[in-house]
């Protein structure tokens, strides 16, 4: 394949940023610009040369090292060339220019990666994983994302695929003895069985997509009620700064604030909502809209409550199946009295000061919500729409398998569904793609990888 060429640091100033080449002619066209000793075409594979690039005049552009990965043992399983030079951006950009002037170009995003996945050193989930790896911002996406890209779903999805590729094969080789109706090769009733077991083991990963999306893009939690009973402030008691207006005003915040934080590790996504009630106002009443999004959407809910006047608003259907309501009373410190231990009274209310920044029954609740909402097994984990979608339409082709064995239909026409659910499994993996699907994936990698 044509040689190509990126900068794999990221863009800006360094102490050293790396240069990754690769295809056929990798080793060759870095050595017409390389100067050491050895020379690269004699070093070995996974070895590092300390030398010069030099320009076509001969004058030194930098001191770099370069290291070799001999194809097929190499990230795109193809010659490969990393150039560690000095991370000065007018060096970066004239050793790319150099290497196109001696017939490299320019990659395309992901295509190093998608390189990989072509040369079978990766299969699509696990391409895929590398941009989650990278993109991942808290310690449990990066777990999820390694988990994928060593191949865990693989796995389980090629396990499926060779269960289900095998009566296939059995049935199709009946269609074969047409003639002869008295040939059968595949046994109904245990196809039957083993279209419940796929269906069961695809129901299993399916479920977890709930707790691998949280994880990947982050646990929603919408914090609502009416106005003036303290949302900013907890949002501001939560953070740890001041990011939210804070006023004495109601209907102060009109429109969603938003920021993050991580608890024991989970990426979680706060949303400061504005006060719902009834009002003529214009732009408030964008603003409640936008909370109705917000909360439609999250997956925990913080109700806030003035403990001294509670006043339930919360929009009807909120909150909805697998939603997660935290009713929580402020300005607890306004309590006196008999009044100290409204506890008492609803053992699942939790009350706080925000303003005085007396939040820990909050945050412990927190946790623990997180915590259930992300819990991760050794099992395989899905995270991916993509791949959530095709096990899904795997499942209702599964399903009409299922039918038309206990509808006594021909063989030709489970066949044509147990053909549906096989690609669509083999979606997932790549082993049935087209170039669209493909460009799509590797669009949102970043140059260079």
């Amino acid at each position: 394949m044509e040689t190509i060429c990126a900068i794999a640091t990221p863009f800006g100033v360094g102490g050293i940023a790396v240069i990754r080449v690769s295809g056929d002619s990798a080793v060759e066209t870095v050595d017409r610009l390389f100067r050491g000793k050895p020379r690269l075409a004699d070093a070995a594979s996974h070895t590092a040369r300390f030398g010069h690039i030099v320009q076509p005049d001969g004058s030194v552009l930098d001191e770099v090292v370069c290291t070799v990965f001999r194809g097929p043992h190499s990230f795109t399983g193809e010659d490969t060339v990393e150039i560690s030079c000095h991370g000065s951006l007018y060096i970066q950009q004239e050793i790319l220019r150099l290497l196109v002037g001696a017939g490299a170009r320019m990659a395309d995003r992901g295509e190093f990666t998608k390189r990989a996945f072509l040369n079978g050193k990766m299969d699509l989930t696990q391409a895929e994983a590398v941009a989650d790896l990278i993109a991942s911002q808290s310690a449990a996406e990066k777990d999820i994302a390694l988990s994928q890209l060593r191949g865990g779903v693989s796995e389980a999805i090629k396990a499926l695929r060779e269960k289900l590729l095998t009566f296939t094969s059995l049935l199709e080789l009946e269609l074969d003895f047409a003639d002869h109706e008295e040939l059968t090769f595949a046994d109904r009733p245990e196809l039957l069985r083993l279209i419940a077991d796929a269906q069961l083991a695809i129901r299993r990963l399916t479920d977890t997509f709930r707790r691998g999306d949280a994880i990947k893009q982050g646990v929603q939690v919408a914090i609502a009620g009416a106005p003036n009973v303290g949302k900013s402030t907890l949002l501001n008691a939560l953070l740890g700064e001041d990011r939210a207006i804070v006023s004495e005003i109601s209907g102060t915040t009109r429109d969603t604030v938003e920021d993050t934080l991580t608890i024991r590790g989970v990426l979680v996504r706060l949303t400061d909502t504005a006060g719902i009630r009834e009002t003529d106002d214009t732009i408030e009443q964008l603003g409640i809209s936008r909370s109705r999004k917000a909360l439609e959407k999250a997956h925990i809910v913080i109700e806030l409550l003035d403990c001294m006047t509670p006043e339930h608003v919360l929009p009807e259907g909120i909150p909805h199946a697998g939603q997660r309501l935290l009713t929580v009373y402020n300005k607890a410190d306004r309590l006196t009295g008999q009044d100290k231990h409204p506890a008492s009274q609803n053992e699942d209310a939790i009350y706080i000061s925000a303003k005085q920044g007396e939040i820990q029954p909050l945050t412990e609740r927190l946790e623990q919500e997180v915590a259930a909402l992300t819990e991760h097994s050794d099992g395989a984990m899905i995270s991916n729409v993509r791949h959530y979608e095709a096990l899904t339409r795997a499942a209702e082709a599964l399903q009409r398998v299922q039918t038309g064995l206990e509808q006594q239909l021909s063989g030709e026409l489970v066949s044509l569904d147990l053909h549906d659910a096989l690609d669509a499994l083999g979606e997932i993996t790549g082993e049935v793609s087209s170039q669209e699907v493909l460009n799509t994936i590797f669009e949102r990698f970043c140059i260079g990888k």
